[in-house]
């Protein structure tokens, strides 16, 4: 009850605000074109299994936004961010979600992203004060386990791709994956849901690792593959469930 409420908040609010993708008229223009679609969203995917356990709601709300964004998908952006706030996803973190899938997803599907947000935090009267700062102080390294990735990645790389290899140290794990303003565990959710919603499950193995040293667990990363099944597709999906068994399995008990 709690969700639905939140959620019917949400559809509230954009639509007295006169929101860009306005959810009565979207609602209407489902109805037009496919019935069924609109009996699944609100009986399946918002009424089923946004209330399944193992990933809270607001765990829910990071994995669908890094979907969207990952995917450039933007015409139910605003719903679902109007969702997350009302979820208990800080405004600072979004900002992060998006910076960081910059990295993941491409330059472009965060620049496309930006303009939604922006519209929605305008509305909800969120300010620069409440967003991370350019340069905050970084967390700690864990210097050895840095070390042991960037000498691997140098090795297979370093001598034929010098500069990947350098701007991956200096930028993503030396820099990104240090900023406070979203928690490690968090960044690895969105950086498991963006592979997972592109496809790249290659990538799969190693951050699904870095996921479960960060605090995520075996159900969380199951559960969130599963809520992906319905914004990213069951293909990708069944590509990304054999990898993540995989390090599953070869985890220690």
């Amino acid at each position: 009850m709690k969700f639905l409420a939140a959620t019917f908040a949400t559809l509230s609010l954009l639509a007295s605000a006169g929101a860009q993708a306005d959810p009565t008229k979207m609602r209407e223009d489902v109805r037009a074109v496919a019935p069924a679609l609109e009996k699944y969203r609100d009986n399946t995917v918002l009424g089923e299994v946004w209330k399944r356990p193992g990933l809270g709601v607001r765990d829910r709300s990071i994995v669908t936004l890094a979907a969207l964004v990952a995917r450039n998908q933007t015409a139910e952006m605003a719903f679902y961010l109007g969702l997350a706030l009302d979820n208990g996803v800080k405004p600072a973190e979004i900002s992060e979600l998006v910076t960081h899938l910059a990295f993941y997803s491409g330059w472009g599907s965060a620049m496309a992203a930006v303009t939604a947000i922006k519209d929605v935090f305008a509305r909800r009267k969120i300010g620069a004060d409440q967003l991370s700062p350019a340069s905050p102080p970084l967390l700690a390294l864990n210097e050895t386990t840095e070390a042991d990735r960037a000498k691997r990645v140098g090795d297979l790389f370093g001598a034929t791709f010098p500069g990947v290899t350098q701007y991956t140290t200096d930028v993503l794990f030396r820099d990104l994956w240090l900023r406070p303003g979203l928690a490690p565990r968090d960044r690895s959710l969105v950086t498991i849901s963006a592979l997972t919603a592109t496809g790249q499950v290659a990538q799969l193995t190693g951050h699904a690792n870095i996921g479960m040293n960060n605090g995520l667990t075996q159900t969380e990363i199951a559960e969130a593959i599963t809520h992906l099944a319905f914004y990213v597709g069951w293909p990708n999906v069944f590509s990304a469930m054999p990898v993540a068994k995989d390090v599953f399995d070869k985890r220690p008990r």
